[in-house]
């Protein structure tokens, strides 16, 4: 990938983005140039692991961080990736985003468990909550843990697979609480956040854990930002602009006032994703953390997710054979007749291993802006971050 002349140019990314996918927008194709670099998860997660000590984490916390955006990078999931440090330095100049914190136990009565993160790192605080709802859910049988106050998340998906490889069933809820990003159904102005959902299920003898992760939007905003980063134009029936109208153009989710993503299910079926995005905000955040997808709550220049999670023990559910009934449903699913094009059927969870087993042979694709974002970042705190990502 060629340089751009501007490569080596400092971005301030201490001072506070008036939102807080601003900084991210800065670095974008029309600067950058849409070319993509190869990089291994070992040099990556080490660039990463530089940054986050640089700007104030432990070595534990910043192992953790780094390990997980660069996972959500191997699975595919790019706009969970190590993308979104441009997203938390400026959130940390700010005093939005507490490093080396961790998960207090706030309450507990009979199944439920209260958890605060203090705004910290959601990566590591939403760890350490999940590791306490799987010691109660392996004790009682069930828990229901409520994180509140917890600086973005990340990868929802990752604590779905904490769970299912602990033996356990997740069935968890999330709201976003910043700008907010998505219209309701029939709606032209934005009102929720992309409030994901993530159900697991633990591995059987015959299949591995499923593992459902999806936004409740018709497309995540950071996907919106890997577009832009490589100069693409978004499928049709995702976006609408500032005056409510279609387009597929991802930089007006980045402009103020900004454009809105459509809810899951698009013009046709929105209502569905909708009631599960308001639902999650219902759940994680009016019922578990007092914390809903206000404006009294929103901050522009963070991003803060609470969590409301169920976390049971499949043996305990009444079958004790729910591992080989599983198995027949999945097998008898998987005995569907492919459409054209396709492959075979994937269940929950398959596409992102595909995508990890090729990552880690060839090297995660890198799109210009992104390394332009990180050896910024580099430069700005004195950390030789650039042969790491050459």
């Amino acid at each position: 990938m060629g340089e751009h002349p501007d490569m080596n140019e400092t971005l301030d990314m201490n001072e506070t983005p008036k939102d807080p996918f601003a900084a991210a927008a800065s670095f974008n194709a029309g600067v950058y140039g849409t070319g993509v670099r190869p990089v291994t998860a070992e040099r990556l997660a080490e660039a990463v692991r530089l940054l986050l000590r640089a700007a104030g984490s432990d070595a534990a916390e910043a192992g953790i961080v780094a390990d997980h955006l660069v996972e959500a990078n191997l699975r595919g999931h790019d706009s969970h990736g190590v993308g979104m440090l441009a997203m938390y330095m400026p959130a940390i100049a700010a005093g939005l985003l507490q490093p080396n914190r961790h998960a207090t136990v706030l309450g507990r009565s009979g199944p439920f468990l209260s958890v605060g993160g203090g705004n910290g790192y959601g990566q590591a605080i939403a760890r350490e909550a999940m590791d306490l709802a799987i010691a109660q859910a392996r004790q009682e049988g069930l828990v229901a843990l409520s994180l509140r106050d917890t600086h973005h998340i990340g990868r929802v998906g990752s604590y779905g697979e904490q769970c299912s490889d602990a033996g356990l069933v997740a069935l968890a809820f999330v709201n976003v609480v910043t700008r907010p990003a998505v219209a309701p159904h029939d709606g032209t102005r934005p009102r929720l956040g992309t409030n994901p959902i993530c159900i697991a299920v633990p591995a059987t003898p015959a299949n591995p854990a499923l593992v459902l992760d999806f936004a409740t939007s018709a497309v995540a905003v950071g996907k919106c930002r890997v577009a832009m980063n490589k100069g693409r134009e978004m499928a049709p029936g995702l976006l609408l602009d500032a005056d409510g109208e279609a387009t597929r153009d991802p930089s007006v989710m980045f402009r103020e006032p900004s454009g809105a993503l459509l809810p899951l299910g698009g013009n046709a079926g929105g209502h569905k994703g909708f009631g599960l995005a308001l639902m999650c905000d219902v759940l994680a955040g009016a019922l578990a953390s007092a914390m809903p997808g206000t404006p009294s709550h929103q901050d522009s220049g963070r991003v803060m997710n609470n969590l409301f999670a169920i976390v049971f023990d499949p043996a305990r559910g009444g079958n004790a054979h729910w591992a080989a009934d599983l198995d027949d449903l999945l097998a008898y699913v998987r005995d569907t007749p492919a459409a054209p094009g396709a492959e075979a059927i994937q269940m929950p969870g398959e596409p992102e291993r595909r995508t990890r087993a090729q990552r880690l042979a060839d090297g995660i694709p890198l799109d210009g802006a992104t390394l332009a974002m990180l050896e910024s970042l580099g430069r700005e705190r004195g950390v030789e971050v650039a042969g790491l990502l050459a």
